[in-house]
């Protein structure tokens, strides 16, 4: 019999845990290393989206391993109102890295809580309240973050925050805006701040937005989109968060994705990449923001702001990540899986995109190319089969969105392995559809 059945587990499983979303998967990881995880028959399997899209060195990286070790012994969590070495230095080193005048961080643990903490400093800088983000949207389940959030999580909690926005994200595969064939994205964009300014009272505050809606079935921003939306901003005296979580430290090809449209953002948070794994996430904002907050008495008080492990753990990160050229690997390594999904893409029909940047990529399932109907059971039974065969693919499901796989492997993501996740996956299309 198999390990992963083992029945006191999952009893107590059953007995104990709160299931917070979904189901958990019919077996029992016992390790991790580079790009795979074991379960408990020691059976290796690709994880193609770094854990929690997370991991960008891969499992139980060395480094990574001695510096934890280090700071468990030596130095690991402080009273809020203490610093150490690694926080400061962590500060530095991104006030050095980030595009434009972002020089003032605060280091917290999840994206969900670092955007909680932005939304709180646009609306405490701004003296406003109304927030605007994408109809795809994630940014995390807690308050703020939450209101602000829209792809999924909404129904049955009451309210969200009064001031909450949301306008439809550009989506070149459901393109909404077609003029004469060509798609016009810019007139979405003035339709829908028309409309927020048709809803608003005068008051509002800040737009948030990933550059790719990663949960919302990997939506890439258009070049120019982000640039345009940040004129936007301008133009009501709004700020623009620009949620960094699954796309910063080189996943997709530079070291911020909003570099490619040259887009200095007001705050810009980070999170999963940032700590490989490990829970740590970055305010980063302007000094001039900063001190408006701190003038008017912004208070943020965390069990785990500024604690000096996970500070250590992001200095070692980025310290590997420019070190060993990973941003430049994500794009070569992100060409070469984009050709290998694109070749899947001409022996199956029912792949009716590919798209995202770098290491980060969505391949959408449909029943039929013509009409792009979404074919959420047969990406159901795609990731049951692979995950039989030795492949993690984390897949979205939501109304209207289609099935899209989430393809987010490691930055040191060896060719043989993208190519055997390929390979994996073409076999289990071919049994499945």
């Amino acid at each position: 019999m198999s390990k992963n059945e083992d029945a006191p587990f999952w009893r107590l499983a059953r007995q104990h845990l709160i299931r917070y979303g979904g189901h958990f998967e019919p077996m029992i990881v016992e390790r991790a290393q580079g790009s795979y995880v074991y379960d408990a028959d020691n059976r290796a399997i690709l994880d193609f989206t770094s854990g929690q899209m997370s991991a960008i060195l891969g499992h139980g990286h060395p480094e990574i391993v001695d510096a934890v070790a280090h700071h468990v012994a030596h130095l690991d969590h402080l009273f809020s109102g203490m610093l150490s070495r690694p926080v400061v230095d962590l500060a530095s080193r991104l006030a050095a890295m980030t595009p434009g005048a972002l020089e003032r961080t605060m280091l917290l643990s999840t994206g969900g809580e670092a955007n909680e903490a932005a939304i709180k400093m646009a609306k405490l800088a701004t003296g406003k309240y109304e927030i605007v983000a994408f109809a795809e949207s994630w940014h995390g389940m807690t308050g703020a973050a939450s209101s602000a959030t829209y792809s999924a999580g909404r129904k049955g909690y009451g309210p969200a925050a009064v001031g909450s926005f949301a306008i439809p994200a550009p989506h070149a595969y459901r393109p909404q805006w077609v003029h004469e064939g060509t798609w016009d994205w810019q007139a979405e964009l003035d339709y829908a701040f028309a409309l927020v300014d048709r809803q608003s009272n005068g008051s509002l505050a800040a737009f948030i937005a990933e550059p790719i809606l990663s949960s919302g079935g990997v939506i890439d921003l258009p070049p120019g989109y982000l640039t345009a939306l940040k004129r936007k901003c301008e133009e009501r005296q709004m700020l623009l968060i620009v949620d960094e979580a699954q796309t910063g430290i080189g996943r997709t090809g530079l070291m911020f994705a909003c570099e490619r449209d040259s887009v200095v953002p007001d705050i810009l948070t980070l999170s999963k990449t940032l700590g490989a794994g490990l829970p740590l996430s970055a305010v980063i904002t302007t000094s001039a923001i900063e001190e408006a907050c701190y003038e008017r008495g912004f208070l943020f008080y965390t069990t785990h702001v500024s604690d000096p492990l996970p500070a250590a753990v992001g200095l070692k990160v980025l310290e590997i990540v420019e070190r060993d050229r990973l941003v430049d690997r994500a794009k070569v390594s992100g060409r070469h899986l984009e050709l290998g999904l694109r070749a899947l893409q001409d022996r199956h029909e029912c792949i009716g995109d590919v798209r995202g940047r770098g290491l980060l990529l969505g391949v959408e399932i449909v029943q039929d190319r013509h009409t792009r109907q979404p074919a959420p059971v047969l990406g159901a039974a795609i990731t049951r089969q692979c995950m039989s065969m030795g492949l993690s693919m984390n897949i979205v499901q939501l109304p209207g969105m289609g099935s899209v796989f989430r393809i987010a492997p490691p930055l040191n993501v060896s060719d043989d392995d993208i190519d055997l996740g390929l390979d994996i996956l073409d076999r289990a299309i071919a049994l499945v559809a």
